[in-house]
């Protein structure tokens, strides 16, 4: 990809396109952990890696100077802030496995 064909610096187009990534890989985390739990999960990382993501975007928008994208990025950090706080309010308490996938103990023979 040439970076002058949208004239942006080939540094910011890559600030751009490494906070995109950490904001997709949110969605991967999330979609592997919610598939070994066989029910939909939010680990902690889910979150890390939006307010990652969120904040190096929220810079890149902030040089190219779109207040839509400054806007967005800003809520949605502090959106990920609150959640990260109830995860380390909650002491990152494990999620349990379904009951299903409980193992459950045979009583003493």
């Amino acid at each position: 990809m040439n970076p002058q064909l949208f004239n942006i610096p080939a540094v910011w187009l890559g600030i751009g396109l490494l906070g995109q990534a950490l904001f997709s890989l949110r969605f991967i985390v999330q979609w592997i952990a919610s598939e070994r739990q066989r029910r939909s999960v939010v680990p902690a990382v889910f979150w890390q890696f939006s307010l990652a993501g969120g904040i190096t975007l929220l810079v890149y928008a902030i040089h190219r100077r779109d207040p839509v994208f400054i806007l967005g990025q800003v809520t949605g950090i502090v959106v990920y802030l609150r959640n990260l706080h109830f995860v380390r309010r909650e002491g990152r308490r494990p999620v349990e496995p379904p009951p299903e996938h409980r193992h459950t103990q045979s009583p003493a023979q």
